[in-house]
């Protein structure tokens, strides 16, 4: 089995309405536990906000630290899953429910292995 990555974007700003913002969560922990029935997930993580970031650069062997996210944009990596499936395809679809499931653009990437 190949595992995968599924990356969830989220857009800069504040939050969905706590309304939505409990449904979808409902949704993806639902989606969680299938994909666990299914012997499916690795492990998953939620991340705090891009401002919470420090991107550490080497530059002529001393580290060089920056607050803030790597480089600025509209949408941040906002949480991710790690998944083994049989193939790209298996993949693709639990990443097509978890599109669903967020109303948030997944990138599916292969994970490279030893």
């Amino acid at each position: 089995m190949q595992r995968y990555l599924l990356s969830i974007y989220q857009p800069d700003g504040p939050p969905p309405p706590p309304a939505e913002l409990a449904k979808i969560m409902a949704d993806i922990g639902a989606l969680a536990d299938e994909m666990k029935k299914a012997g499916a997930w690795v492990f998953s993580a939620g991340l705090h906000p891009p401002t919470t970031a420090t991107v550490v650069r080497d530059r002529d062997g001393e580290q060089l630290l920056t607050d803030g996210p790597f480089i600025e944009g509209k949408e941040h990596l906002g949480g991710f899953t790690v998944i083994s499936a049989p193939d790209l395809d298996a993949a693709l679809a639990w990443a097509g429910r978890m599109a669903a499931a967020t109303t948030l653009p997944v990138e599916v990437v292969p994970c490279q292995t030893e």
